[in-house]
């Protein structure tokens, strides 16, 4: 506030000065006789006989709230509500467009610099999710070496597991009404020119002696429009079906429609809940009907027997050649399998020792001669003739009937390999597991699951065509008569996921694969055939009693192709370091913002934002309590101060930082209200030359 005409040496009075004066009054009448100044309760009196500058005193709370009012807006952080803190906000922060919000002119103009903001900070957001999801991502670097290889295990297996002519009697009642079971569905009976297999005579079936194997899983035909009633294979008569259908077929494609459709039926202990399994094929039906008989009965045979019932590694493999280099079967572990007999593992780890490769080339594999006998086959359980064999990990159990490549007779069959091994992140990359700890369920066949743990856990004993696991038998209809229904329910829940099986299993972070190329060749050339013939039956002089001919007779070569070892790694995609560098980017490409500007943001979005609507509401709950403990009086009428100046309303007390935020504006240059008087009339004309003496003032001592 300036004071017109000015008085020297009392500037700095008059700037300190500016807000502090509590009431200024101005008194009229000849001329303006005096000038009261209050501040802080004092009063002074100046009588006027030339210009008389205004002494202003002020005390030094009033002298530290003009200073804050003069000097300090009532904004930032500190801002009495959400709408100055925002303002405050947009025209101090380094981010570019927030500030264009405040300084635009024009509502359109101010309008598409928001729109823009938004804009921007919907896209950081977007940009930034992305890369928060794809964090647990994997790079994959593939790696070749060259390097002399370790050979694999290989497991050989014959097709045909057991001699027929070693089982005929355990299978002889069951074959019997195989084919009684063939006459009645096609109406012919089995024609064949081995004379060993027809031993037992079918007169039995025909004369109506009880099939035991038929009344524990009928044999019947449905026919498609009328699943409610089956022809039985025994009598031929239709009977009510009171099961239900379950078809074994694929739902994807069906090759032909027939009439009848084939199946077998299995029930509970008290066949109060039955179940007809069936088949788009005759040849489907039979197969599977009768292996379900052919595993009760040979669970019910020793382990011992069934080795001697099967083929010897004498037997089995005529010649064997590795890595240029004559073996034979002394080279070859046995291994039994249920469902194939006799197997022989080649580099099973014997005496800690792995055999390797030094060079890659058929030459230098694994070259071995196999003796299939196909007269010893059983009819009703295998229809194919030749060998099986396998690639595994020498710590793997060979699971023939899975992962195994045939091997046909009267051919040479070549398989290539090229070795990969494989290195996948863990959780949270994969749900791959390192050491097996993580998995829930016993692995009883190591790195291979399988459903023998559940059978043995519902049902109560192990399938047989599945390896045994430690302290279990074998299902049997004298020990278990309900396996075969408790098989089958098992297997219809762990096709439509029930056992949680999918969600529970984890394949391992670590495995070697063995890629194979299978190539045929007709082997023995019919220009070598005899002489080879020849010299391999005067071989085999003592352990086949035979003159051989190529149908009984199979070549494999296994080798690999190169000796190329490659290396597939998983890699972390993404680290803390370039997560972080990516969303600085996305900041300072769409904003120009940086991490120092994001913590500005969370401190005044929430930080101040939330202490602001606190403070509003600290004071709500201070006001009405204040309002419910005072008296009961009447309000007294607000006086105002300074009625020439209402913004001079300034109280008592000592200025406090919270007080300072409530002062309103600093005024302008010019105070409103009565404009001060004109100081040349404050001079005092004498009209008379001499005044009376009663009216004189007394001489100052």
């Amino acid at each position: 506030m300036a004071w017109p005409g000015g008085c020297p040496g009392k500037q700095a009075e008059r700037e300190e000065a500016v807000v502090a004066p509590k009431q200024i009054s101005w008194s009229k009448g000849q001329g303006l006789r005096k000038q009261t100044v209050q501040p802080k309760g004092k009063e002074e009196e100046s009588h006027w006989g030339h210009l008389v500058c205004p002494i202003l005193t002020m005390a030094p709370g009033e002298k530290i709230k003009a200073k804050i009012k003069k000097n300090l807006p009532v904004t930032g952080p500190q801002a009495p509500n959400i709408k100055e803190l925002m303002q405050w906000y947009c025209l101090n922060t380094n981010t570019h467009g927030c500030r264009r919000i405040v300084v635009s002119r024009g509502r359109l103009r101010r309008l598409l610099w928001i729109l823009f903001t938004l804009t921007a900070v919907a896209l950081i957001f977007w940009q930034c999710a992305l890369l928060i999801s794809s964090f647990y991502t994997v790079s994959v670097s593939i790696k070749v070496h060259f390097q002399k290889l370790d050979f694999p295990a290989v497991t050989i297996c014959n097709i045909n597991p057991y001699k027929y002519s070693a089982v005929r009697h355990l299978l002889a009642d069951l074959e019997q009404e195989t084919r009684a079971a063939l006459k009645h569905l096609y109406g012919f009976s089995e024609i064949t020119s081995r004379k060993r297999r027809e031993a037992q005579s079918r007169s039995s079936v025909r004369k109506g002696t009880d099939p035991r194997f038929l009344n524990l899983a009928p044999l019947m035909a449905l026919e498609k429009g009328d699943m409610g009633k089956a022809r039985d294979f025994f009598t031929g008569r239709k009977r009510k079906v009171n099961a239900r259908i379950i078809h074994k077929a694929s739902d994807v494609m069906h090759i032909h429609n027939s009439k009848e459709v084939v199946g077998f039926q299995l029930c509970s202990n008290d066949t109060s809940d039955c179940a007809v399994y069936t088949f788009s094929s005759g040849v489907n039906a039979i197969q599977e009907w009768y292996k379900l008989h052919y595993m009760n009965i040979m669970a019910q045979v020793s382990q011992e027997k069934k080795i001697n019932m099967s083929y010897s590694a004498d037997e089995l493999l005529v010649t064997c050649f590795f890595d240029g280099v004559s073996c034979d079967a002394r080279n070859f572990t046995l291994f039994h399998h249920p469902m194939y007999g006799n197997c022989y593992t080649f580099n099973n780890r014997q005496n800690e020792t792995i055999l390797s490769t030094s060079m890659g080339g058929s030459e230098f594999g694994l070259q071995v001669i196999l003796y299939i006998n196909e007269e010893e086959y059983n009819p009703f359980l295998v229809s194919s003739t030749g060998a099986k064999v396998i690639v595994h990990r020498q710590d793997e159990y060979p699971f023939i009937e899975d992962m195994g490549t045939e091997i046909e007779t009267a051919m040479a069959t070549s398989i290539g390999m090229h070795l990969t091994e494989s290195f996948k992140l863990s959780d949270p990359y994969s749900r791959c597991t390192e050491d097996w700890s993580d998995v829930q369920i016993t692995n009883i066949f190591n790195a291979t699951y399988s459903l023998q743990a559940k059978m043995v856990e519902n049902c109560g004993c192990a399938q047989y065509s599945q390896p045994l696991p430690q302290g279990a038998n074998y299902c049997n209809y004298q020990q278990h008569p309900n396996w075969m229904y408790c098989y089958y329910q098992l297997h219809q829940a762990f096709v439509r996921e029930e056992l949680g099986c999918q969600s529970v299993c984890k394949e391992a972070c670590s495995f070697k694969e063995w890629t194979l190329t299978t190539s045929l060749a007709q082997w023995p050339s019919e220009v070598s055939e005899k002489w080879l013939l020849s010299v391999l039956t005067w071989d085999q002089s003592q352990q086949i009693k035979k003159k051989l001919n190529k149908t009984d007779l199979a070549k494999l070569l296994i080798f690999y192709k190169d000796l190329n070892q490659r290396s597939i790694m998983e890699n972390p995609a993404n680290s803390i370091e370039q997560l972080l560098s990516n969303i600085g980017g996305q900041l300072g490409l769409w904003m120009s913002c940086s991490v120092v500007c994001v913590i500005e943001i969370i401190e005044v979005f929430f930080i101040d934002s939330l202490s602001i609507i606190a403070r509003h509401q600290w004071h709500k709950a201070k006001g009405w309590w204040a309002r419910r403990r005072a008296p009961a009086c009447p309000e007294a009428p607000h006086i105002p101060q300074g009625r020439d100046n209402p913004g001079l309303n300034i109280d008592d007390d000592l200025p406090t930082f919270t007080s300072a935020l409530s002062l309103p504006p600093a005024p302008g240059p010019q105070v409103p209200g009565t404009p001060p008087p004109r100081y040349n009339t404050l001079r005092l004309e004498r009209a008379f030359s001499s005044q009376l003496t009663d009216t004189q003032m007394p001489a100052e001592s």
